[in-house]
């Protein structure tokens, strides 16, 4: 899918998450224990692995990979779930030794939604094409803005269990919106699918970029390629992506069926903006950011 719809999935899918996360802590009890650091751990887990799996989800459905979308949800999950286990009793802590004192227990709550987002926008780093740094920072923002609109929501509606629901699904939310910003808003280089099954799909490849990053694989195989495509034509690892810094070089790796740039069969290549790719019966445009 489109850069446009990245923000669709991410937000819907990161609001769904802070409802099931609500869900789950009701029906399992989780709020109200005798013991409120674990009260708020068993919490902040549930809420962080519902938003983080149903987050992770979205890279996935973007490729319209089902291994894909599961990879990144198991692990989007479990970070979300050490996110809210660690989060909601720390910003808890902060709340209990300094906010009661000093009043501060609004901001000291948010910090803890910060760290939340955090976390959950650092797997954006390993499960997607992205730098890590970029998937923290719209988590953290996300996770502030979320977390300024759950405790306003939460002191004002009257019923208290509404205001909670309302609030969670806001937070997940902006964790997902702001991490797709970012991420879109920040990008430097990204292939376009312009023709074959997977037309209209954009992969990002900014961690690709650097000198010493890894290369990145065009094929077919979900299990060996970055950017997978699913067309009978491509071999399972038919080009690399290697980058230099301020551009990337590709390179030819298929047996027979060869690679081509602006309708030229080519061997190795440096890409330029707006490089139009042919691999198979795929057709992709090579798009960079100065």
């Amino acid at each position: 899918m489109s850069r446009r719809m990245r923000i669709y999935y991410y937000t819907v899918l990161g609001a769904l998450g802070g409802l099931f996360g609500w869900q789950i802590a009701e029906l399992l009890g989780f709020v109200g224990g005798q013991n409120v650091y674990l009260s708020d751990a068993l919490l902040g887990g549930a809420i962080g692995l519902s938003v983080g799996l149903l987050i992770g989800l979205a890279e996935g459905l973007l490729t319209r990979s089902v291994l894909r979308a599961l990879r990144a949800g198991l692990i989007s999950g479990l970070f979300g779930l050490a996110a809210g286990i660690i989060g909601l009793p720390a910003s808890e802590w902060i709340f209990l030794t300094i906010g009661q004192v000093t009043g501060l227990e609004f901001i000291s709550r948010t910090l803890g939604w910060a760290f939340f987002g955090l976390l959950v926008g650092l797997t954006q780093g390993i499960t997607g094409g992205t730098q890590m740094w970029k998937g923290a920072l719209g988590g953290a923002i996300g996770g502030i803005v979320g977390g300024i609109i759950l405790e306003l929501t939460r002191q004002l509606l009257g019923d208290p269990l509404v205001g909670k629901a309302l609030g969670l699904v806001i937070l997940g939310g902006c964790v997902g919106i702001f991490i797709a910003l970012i991420v879109v808003l920040l990008s430097r280089a990204w292939l376009q699918v312009t023709s074959g099954k997977l037309q209209g799909t954009e992969f990002i490849l900014d961690k690709f970029l650097g000198l010493k990053a890894p290369a990145a694989f065009i094929g077919s195989s979900v299990l060996k390629c970055d950017i997978a495509l699913t067309d009978p034509e491509v071999e399972p690892q038919h080009a690399q992506l290697k980058g230099a810094d301020t551009h990337f070089t590709l390179e030819d790796l298929s047996m027979k069926k060869g690679t081509f740039v602006n309708d030229r069969r080519i061997q190795t290549h440096r890409l330029a903006n707006r490089d139009r790719i042919q691999v198979g019966d795929t057709g992709l445009t090579y798009h960079e950011r100065r």
